[in-house]
């Protein structure tokens, strides 16, 4: 009884002095309220942030219709913290390559985080049939001549499709006179966002009613941005070696046929796996090339991959 009564008074003394150290430190502003998030592991409502903008233009948060919908995003990817850990590995690998080609077009630099909103940064494919980072349907990648076809799809080429991205987004931006309603357009297409933008009368994105994945469009790609560069604030401690690297490679000009990529592969050092995993775009085991065609295709340095010989 007497062991018994120390280990209650104890527990009992241990739970007055956490509840006293936490009355202390009670968060009174944001900064201490996610500076709580990021100590433990309960789950509390994300203050708001007072300014953000996206491509250089300002987010009316004053609007509590905006408010809400920038709130929605905001705790809805903050709270799902193993696809955002992801999402900030796969940036480290690919947001270098993204961001040169951006501004090498003209395109503002936060553009980045709509390939995450499309792809989460992986050549994937949708059900409608777009595919890689950027999403592009078979149509669209062909009017913009990119080469789509079994043995071909340069919509899983990251530096092709990235160009075709920012061409599309300029002239988006050209004819509605924002970026952001150029970032709507890209999701509900610029007749879609034209179309709405005529029937209300209205020339602004916060302004226009869009169909419900078109609303919550832009803004996941503000939340991305928002936790994506500011991730301790949300919670996210992640190590410089927790993060996935770019593999350096080099290029090798392919304007000929290709019997067998397996050999081929082999030839320069490397295996299939390895060839598809740097060349996605390359869609089968061999290339026809009757035209002469020059491809470029990407072959790791060595050193970077353990091959078993």
């Amino acid at each position: 009884m007497k062991m018994m009564t120390k280990i209650g008074l104890g527990t009992l003394l241990l739970t007055v002095i956490t509840v006293s150290v936490y009355a202390v430190q009670s968060p009174k502003t944001d900064a201490a309220v996610i500076g709580k998030i990021a100590n433990d592991y309960g789950v509390h409502a994300l203050p708001m942030p007072t300014y953000l903008e996206f491509a250089g233009e300002r987010v009316p948060l004053e609007n509590p219709d905006i408010m809400e919908r920038m709130d929605r995003e905001l705790h809805v990817n903050t709270y799902w913290q193993s696809n955002m850990i992801i999402l900030m590995k796969r940036a480290n690998k690919h947001f270098p390559r993204i961001e040169a080609l951006l501004a090498e077009h003209n395109l503002p630099d936060d553009f980045k985080y709509l390939a995450v909103a499309e792809s989460s940064l992986d050549n994937v494919r949708s059900p409608a049939g777009a595919a890689g980072f950027w999403q592009f349907l078979k149509g669209t990648a062909k009017e913009y001549s990119l080469e789509v076809n079994d043995y071909v799809d340069e919509r899983y080429n990251i530096d092709l499709a990235t160009e075709m991205a920012a061409k599309y987004l300029n002239k988006s931006k050209d004819r509605f006179g924002t970026w952001t309603l150029a970032c709507a357009a890209y999701n509900a297409g610029n007749a879609g966002v034209n179309r709405q933008l005529e029937r209300q009368d209205v020339k602004d994105y916060y302004d226009v009613l869009l169909n419900s994945e078109t609303s919550r469009y832009v803004f996941r790609i503000l939340a991305f941005k928002e936790i994506m560069s500011n991730p301790k604030k949300y919670g996210f401690n992640i190590r410089p070696t927790d993060l996935y690297q770019e593999i350096p490679t080099k290029k090798v000009v392919v304007d000929y046929a290709v019997e067998d990529f397996a050999k081929w592969s082999k030839d320069q050092g490397i295996n299939y796996k390895i060839l598809k995993i740097h060349n996605p775009w390359l869609r089968d085991t061999f290339l026809k090339n009757a035209s002469k065609k020059e491809y470029i295709i990407e072959i790791p340095e060595e050193g970077y991959y353990q091959l078993n010989k």
